[in-house]
């Protein structure tokens, strides 16, 4: 595959403050690759670097495999984390007046089914869900038939249901060939959708591949979790780590860890075994819970 977007050692600075420190990454044609971390740590400002909204303080950005240009914007394709829609328009009036900025856009029949804005294809956009809206801002951000989606936290704020039905119109647009770089600080949401991953914190990538190559590279053996809220009392042979709601236990022998939670009295109501996530490896580079 080729790659379709490269950032190399890419530097943003505000004054005193470094948002994005000499990143590195590169997104191959097809791939769904995924900027992870919590509110702050450099995702939204890196994004907006590289699609030419703020300079660089440093670095370079590549598209379709040469330093970015004006022009290559044009077969770029964005969702923006805050979005101001037309007033009094409706949702078939928005694409044809979006369509409208571009030579050749997608049929709007074609927008409609993909995104699945049939059912309120002509109301007031004022009167949208949180879903719905969603939905209509990636109708937007294809609009131009782009080669290449950026989608900036689309899915934050939204309920379970709505995010879920998102997630698939994503798998949609993937399934057509587009290249996605997506940010979310919803680690399910990045191991649902993302082929590969690049996690940051404090404006700095920590770590990154594909989401199954790092589970199995950080992790060994499956969780014991247990809502307790200590296990200090108990002696135990092995390492519990805390979490808000309990504790959880690594481990590569589950009957024998379950026996010996037993035989040293701990309760075991409520004891979950379940393999590890992103999530889990967010906690073990960073030290801190997710920041939401």
């Amino acid at each position: 595959m080729n790659d379709l977007l490269s950032v190399q050692h890419l530097t943003k600075r505000f004054k005193n403050l470094t948002a994005v420190d000499d990143i590195s990454f590169s997104v191959a044609s097809g791939q769904c690759f995924g900027v992870l971390g919590p509110n702050g740590a450099g995702k939204t400002t890196a994004i907006e670097v590289i699609e030419g909204i703020l300079p660089a303080t440093s670095g370079e950005v590549h598209l379709f495999g040469r330093p970015a240009r004006r022009r290559d914007y044009q077969r770029v394709g964005i969702q923006f984390q805050h979005t101001a829609l037309p007033d009094f328009l409706t949702v078939r009036e928005t694409l044809q007046l979006f369509a409208a900025f571009y030579s050749q856009p997608l049929a709007q029949d074609e927008l409609i089914e993909l995104c699945a804005l049939s059912d309120f294809i002509d109301r007031d956009t004022r009167r949208l869900s949180g879903g719905q809206r969603q939905r209509l801002l990636l109708a937007l951000a294809l609009i131009n038939d782009p080669d290449l989606l950026f989608l900036d936290e689309p899915t934050t704020g939204l309920d379970p249901q709505s995010r879920r039905h998102f997630w698939s119109l994503v798998q949609a647009v993937k399934a057509r060939g587009k290249t996605v770089v997506l940010t979310t600080h919803y680690m399910d949401e990045a191991q649902v959708l993302c082929d590969e991953i690049a996690i940051m914190d404090n404006g700095r990538i920590i770590e990154q591949g594909a989401p199954a190559q790092l589970l199995q590279q950080h992790f060994d053996g499956v969780k014991v979790h247990l809502p307790l809220a200590s296990l200090n009392e108990f002696d135990l042979p092995f390492i519990a780590h805390p979490r808000e709601d309990g504790v959880d236990i690594q481990t590569t022998q589950v009957d024998e860890t379950v026996r010996q939670l037993s035989a040293a009295g701990v309760p075991l109501d409520g004891l979950k075994v379940s393999s590890p996530n992103l999530e889990d490896l967010f906690l073990k580079l960073t030290g801190h819970a997710l920041r939401v």
